[in-house]
C-alpha cells in the first residue's frame, strides 16, 4: 500500500513538472490582446435552411481565430489582421538608434502610414505597445520600451489630432518575445514597437 501511495505521489509530481514546463514554451501576448474566446455569430439550429439530417444537432460553437501576415522583405515592418484587429509591428532599428528613444527621420514616414490606416479604419482606441529583447537588465528594457511606445504615440496623437481617440501605451521590456532570444536575429524582431487597433465593421 505504502509503495502505491508513493508511485502515485511521485507521478503526481512527474505529471505537474510536466505540465508546468509546457506553460513555459506557451506563446503569450500582452493583456487585453487575446483573441475573442466567444463565436461574434449566433446561429439558428432550427433554421431549415441549414438543411441538417434528421435527428442531427449542431456542434457548441467555435472561434477560429484566422490571421494574416504580411512582413516586407527586409522584415522591419510586419502587418497582421485579423477579423477584430490590425496590428502593425516596427523593429526598433528602424525607429531609433541603438538604446535610443529619440526617433530617427525615417521613423516618421513609417508612423505617418500607419496613421493613415487608423483614419481608414475609424479606430478610436489605439495600443502602443513597447518591447526589447532580454540583454541587459529586465528594469533598463522596461524603462526604453515605454520611453520607445511614447515616442511612437506622440507622433500619432499629432498625424491624427482628434480628442475622440483614446491611447493605451505601454513598455513590456523583455516580456512576450516574439522570436528566439539566443540569436541576434531573434533578439532584433523582439526589440519592437506594436501598435494594434480594432478593425472597421464590414
Amino acid at each position: 500500500m505504502a509503495v502505491t501511495a508513493a508511485a502515485l505521489f511521485i507521478a503526481a509530481n512527474f505529471c505537474a513538472t510536466t505540465a508546468a514546463h509546457a506553460d513555459d514554451t506557451t506563446p503569450s501576448v500582452p493583456p487585453g490582446t487575446e483573441p475573442s474566446a466567444s463565436a461574434p455569430v449566433k446561429i439558428d439550429p432550427t433554421d431549415p435552411d441549414l438543411k441538417l439530417p434528421e435527428g442531427a444537432t449542431l456542434a457548441d460553437p467555435k472561434v477560429l481565430d484566422i490571421k494574416s501576415v504580411v512582413e516586407d522583405q527586409s522584415g522591419d515592418e510586419r502587418r497582421e489582421d485579423t477579423n477584430a484587429d490590425v496590428k502593425f509591428a516596427l523593429q526598433a532599428e528602424v525607429l531609433f538608434s541603438k538604446d535610443s528613444a529619440k526617433l530617427s527621420a525615417e521613423a516618421k514616414a513609417r508612423i505617418d502610414a500607419i496613421a493613415e490606416e487608423i483614419k481608414k479604419q475609424n479606430a478610436t482606441q489605439i495600443r502602443v505597445f513597447g518591447f526589447t529583447d532580454n540583454l541587459g537588465s529586465s528594469a533598463h528594457g522596461d524603462v526604453l520600451s515605454r520611453q520607445r511606445a511614447n515616442a511612437v504615440q506622440a507622433v500619432l496623437d499629432a498625424d491624427l489630432n482628434d480628442a475622440n481617440i483614446t491611447f493605451e501605451v505601454r513598455g513590456y521590456g523583455e516580456q512576450f518575445p516574439i522570436a528566439d532570444n539566443s540569436t541576434e536575429a531573434g533578439r532584433k524582431k523582439n526589440r519592437r514597437v506594436e501598435v494594434s487597433f480594432p478593425r472597421a465593421e464590414s
